[in-house]
């Protein structure tokens, strides 16, 4: 059963980690309590089975007030973390290459996704998933690939609009990844310096067109990408003011939360101290800081961090990426799995993947 939060009480901060495995460790304990930190991302070495989740979520919750924020990386396709237990979720591009022939059933398995993503998290204690992708798919890019549901600007929108809308039904917000965009060059930021030479023009009349079709249906966040756009500014987009404030804030007119990608990336490491990157991206605009995959990383911010006011209007974006749903987990998961439109949204998906894998038999 659902224990009421009683941890202390303190405002969130603005950094997010990551832990070792499926349980908290004492070390970690501790940096949760710090109050640099506004939550958990969790990875597949954090998941074993929905009861153990369900274990370790109730524990980080009821570690603070307001609580802590939980994401996770639930795609579908190769990015999926929670897998046995779960609805297998297919890759965005396979939704892209159904809407070819079938755009409507292609939306209608589109909100499927989302919602039965987002309801399972949810019953599960996450907060919240890094999706939907809406970068463009160029065919050159490999660590974007089949994660982009098509290279048009007017498909990637309707299919992730209807994706958006499923996880909104179940009580999730949507992150939307990667502004400005990331689809159009080869490089993977995990592992590169990635450098995108076009215009602004350019990118403003392919890539960005997703991004302001789903801000004005309501997108809670979005994820900018460690990507340079030398003809519009020097800095990666997640450490650039004229990309986070001149045009997602003011030429887009965004104001939910901005969320930066993972602050140990190679793309991004090259900028200064784990603590100078996190300042960076704050000082650009992010209001939530990823630092995943580097404990020592994460200590050395909160060591370097003094006390300071959080932002009130950060805060509030922030809390507004809570999740919605029913955290008792034995009643939740129970309802869900006998809620016919899981059970509905689960045999199309399950009839879809058996059509996918015998189309990649021929």
């Amino acid at each position: 059963m659902f224990k009421h939060n009683t941890g202390k009480t303190m405002p969130l901060g603005h950094v997010m980690m990551d832990l070792a495995g499926t349980t908290i460790l004492p070390a970690e304990k501790a940096r949760l309590m710090h109050p640099v930190i506004a939550g958990v991302v969790l990875f597949a070495r954090n998941y074993e089975s929905p009861e153990q989740l369900h274990r370790l979520t109730q524990e980080i919750r009821q570690l603070r007030q307001p609580r802590l924020l939980i994401a996770v990386d639930q795609e579908g396709g190769r990015v999926q973390r929670f897998r046995d237990g779960f609805t297998r979720l297919p890759p965005m591009g396979a939704l892209g290459r159904h809407y070819q022939s079938s755009p409507q059933a292609a939306l209608t398995l589109a909100e499927d996704v989302g919602w039965i993503m987002a309801s399972e998290c949810l019953a599960s204690g996450v907060d919240f998933s890094f999706a939907p992708v809406i970068d463009l798919d160029y065919g050159d890019s490999h660590v974007i690939g089949d994660r982009a549901f098509d290279q048009a600007p007017m498909v990637v929108t309707a299919l992730a609009k209807a994706l958006i809308q499923g996880m909104k039904h179940a009580g999730m917000a949507s992150v939307l990844k990667h502004f400005p965009g990331h689809g159009f060059i080869q490089a993977d930021t995990h592992h590169e310096v990635a450098t995108d030479e076009r215009t602004f023009d350019q990118i403003r009349m392919a890539d960005l067109q997703p991004f302001l079709g789903l801000i004005e249906a309501g997108a809670k966040a979005v994820m900018p990408a460690h990507v340079r756009y030398p003809k519009v500014d020097a800095m990666p987009a997640g450490f650039s003011s004229v990309w986070l404030q001149k045009v997602l804030r003011e030429q887009c007119h965004f104001q939910g939360a901005i969320i930066s990608d993972d602050l140990t990336m190679h793309a991004a490491a090259m900028y200064g101290s784990p603590w100078e990157r996190v300042e960076l991206a704050r000082q650009a605009g992010c209001d939530l800081t990823l630092l995943c995959n580097d404990p020592e990383a994460v200590q050395s911010v909160c060591d370097q961090s003094e006390d300071q006011e959080e932002d009130p209007v950060a805060q509030s974006r922030l809390i507004g990426l809570h999740g919605q749903g029913d955290y008792d987990f034995d009643q939740a998961w129970l309802k869900l799995h006998q809620d016919p439109r899981w059970q509905a949204a689960r045999h199309r998906l399950d009839a879809f993947d058996v059509r996918q894998n015998q189309q990649s038999l021929l």
